[in-house]
């Protein structure tokens, strides 16, 4: 039997910091409104990591998202499987099934 719930744990250790790490990679890109560089007094037209930085933070975006959606989905797998598996230990203990 895997150890669900320590799985689930793991991936959730996994999936905090790589969230925070979407949320500001999103932040850092350059929209229409010029993004949160150009909140924050920077030059609404030019972008501090050069010309061509906006389509490797798109493409880096979509690396990073399409990861955190699998391990997301990975980690309810294991969370069902987790509480699937309780109910049967505990009835195990208390004797049933004999």
């Amino acid at each position: 039997m895997m150890p669900w719930g320590l799985i689930a744990t793991l991936l959730n250790l996994i999936l905090i910091p790589m969230s925070i790490f979407l949320v500001g990679l999103v932040l850092i890109q350059r929209g229409k409104g010029g993004g949160l560089i150009g909140a924050l007094g920077g030059a609404g037209g030019s972008s501090p990591f050069g010309s061509r930085a906006g389509d490797q933070f798109t493409r880096l975006t979509i690396y990073i998202a399409i990861g955190w959606l699998l391990i997301t989905m990975i980690q309810v797998k294991a969370i069902q499987n987790d509480n699937m598996d309780r109910p049967r230990a505990a009835f195990a203990r208390q004797g049933g099934g004999e």
